[in-house]
């Protein structure tokens, strides 16, 4: 179960805090890539919230690439911190490429070339 404390004297918004506190679990190791997190409507009990707020916590690391929710499946860890970082960035650029009407191929034929061109000779 993971240790998740909120403080409700903190200005910053209960999602924030519960996502933030999951995301530093993440980080410490404390559940890890693979690991199946409570249900969300476990975990507002246990942190005495709503269950939307959590929801809301979630979402907002499934979009930072740290969570997978899947019907049926439940909430998983995907990645760590920075892992989730480099995967919201690839998704940012996997959209900007299909908003300008490149192809899966084509993009990763700019990364290959990217990469051939900055690495140390």
């Amino acid at each position: 179960m993971l240790d998740v404390k909120i403080n409700r004297d903190d200005p910053a918004h209960l999602h924030d805090q519960v996502a933030a506190e999951i995301r530093r679990a993440i980080a410490e190791g404390e559940a890890k890539p693979g690991e199946r997190l409570p249900p969300a409507r476990h975990l507002a009990a246990v942190m005495g919230v709503n269950t939307n707020t959590v929801l809301r916590a979630l979402r907002l690391l499934r979009d930072e690439g740290l969570l997978e929710m899947r019907p049926r499946r439940g909430i998983s860890v995907v990645g760590t911190p920075p892992e989730g970082e480099l995967r919201g960035k690839i998704a940012e650029l996997v959209q900007l490429a299909r908003q300008q009407g490149y192809t899966q191929q084509e993009l990763i034929q700019m990364i290959t070339d990217s990469s051939q061109r900055t690495q140390p000779t």
